[in-house]
């Protein structure tokens, strides 16, 4: 019971024993031990329930593990400040240490909004950030972050952050006992910026400071949200899209140019530069012009421009399911910083 809060490996059994017994190895917080039942937060968020007649072996481990040669040091405070602070919510709460973000596109009629469980645009900008405590019993907050979100007609939710030194597996084992189902696993990485613009410039590419027509063209996740989406991607310290138009791109200068057309484009992406930090989003290439390289060129592109400002580090979030993602990431240097999900409150 000591070790509660503590990250642990187990191994337990989990065959009929005998001859033929198996063994499961499960890494994690060990995030309570109650009624003969261990329950472990792995890495990526997902509770593991062990009956304590199965183990056979337990200790624990170092808080987090190695990091890669090049990949750039950071706490997962930081990154997770960095993060929220370049995908800036349109309105925020506080509570203590909680944050409570919102990004509808607008406010639901007076003495309408209860009842209704509206999506904002992307739970990162409606969602409680718990960064500490929030001033007053778990299950106060609770109630106050709920009646916050309700009022404004969105669903409540918490972004819980797992897999790193200081995290929130207790928290969402806490959550989870009260019914506030997981949803949208994701994982923060990071990498070196330098090594992303080690290649001759692309004049198909353009940067600008806002995004236009064509660039939300191929943004599908702003869908009836234009202004709320505009509010968030716009925000943070200093902001930059990159657009390749439809029909290649027309020449330029090192992939500057202030102007910008309607007629729609191949591939976008969006950073934003805080410090030493530049924070990657809004990735797409339209599914004609995959596996032309316009991934990279955006991302080399975006990446030589945050090197003019100073930053010296690249972070991004991704969906833990997107393989195809993860695998562009992985060629371009990326690795696993931690991992995040969101804890949504039950109906009713």
């Amino acid at each position: 019971m000591s070790d509660v809060g503590k990250r642990v490996s187990v191994r337990s059994l989990t065959g009929s024993g005998g001859r033929h017994a198996t063994f499961t190895d499960t890494v994690g917080v060990l995030t309570s031990w109650n009624d003969g039942v261990l329950h472990i937060t792995r890495r990526g968020g997902q509770s593991v329930p062990i009956d304590e007649s199965a183990l056979v072996a337990g200790k624990v481990v170092p808080g987090t593990p190695a990091r890669r040669r090049g990949i750039p040091a950071a706490g997962v405070r930081e990154l997770v400040e960095v993060a929220a602070r370049g995908w800036p919510a349109v309105e925020t709460g506080r509570l203590g240490h909680w944050t409570l973000r919102a990004s509808a596109e607008d406010a639901p009629p007076a003495g309408g909004a209860r009842g209704l469980r509206r999506e904002g645009f992307t739970a990162r900008a409606n969602s409680v950030l718990p960064l500490g405590d929030p001033g007053m019993p778990l299950a106060e907050a609770l109630t106050r972050a709920r009646n916050w979100y309700e009022e404004r007609g969105l669903v409540p939710r918490v972004q819980v952050t797992t897999g790193g030194e200081r995290t929130d597996e207790l928290l969402a084992a806490e959550l989870e006992e009260r019914g506030w189902t997981g949803e949208r696993y994701a994982l923060l990485r990071v990498a070196a910026l330098a090594p992303l613009a080690d290649r001759e410039p692309d004049v198909r590419v353009r940067l600008t400071r806002t995004p236009g027509a064509d660039w939300f063209s191929l943004y599908r996740r702003a869908g009836e949200m234009p202004h709320a989406a505009t509010k968030v991607l716009t925000g943070g310290a200093s902001v930059w899209f990159a657009t390749v138009e439809a029909d290649g791109g027309a020449p330029g200068t090192g992939g500057h140019a202030a102007g910008d057309t309607a007629g729609g484009a191949a591939a976008i992406g969006r950073c934003v530069v805080d410090g030493r930090w530049a924070g990657f989003a809004g990735m797409e290439v339209a599914p004609e012009r995959r596996r032309e390289g316009l991934a990279t060129a955006v991302m080399a592109e975006l990446a030589r421009a945050a090197l003019a400002e100073g930053a010296s580090a690249a972070y991004l979030q991704v969906e833990r399911d997107n393989e195809a993602a993860r695998a562009l990431y992985d060629g371009m240097g990326f690795a696993d910083h931690h991992a995040y999900h969101y804890r949504r409150a039950p109906e009713g």
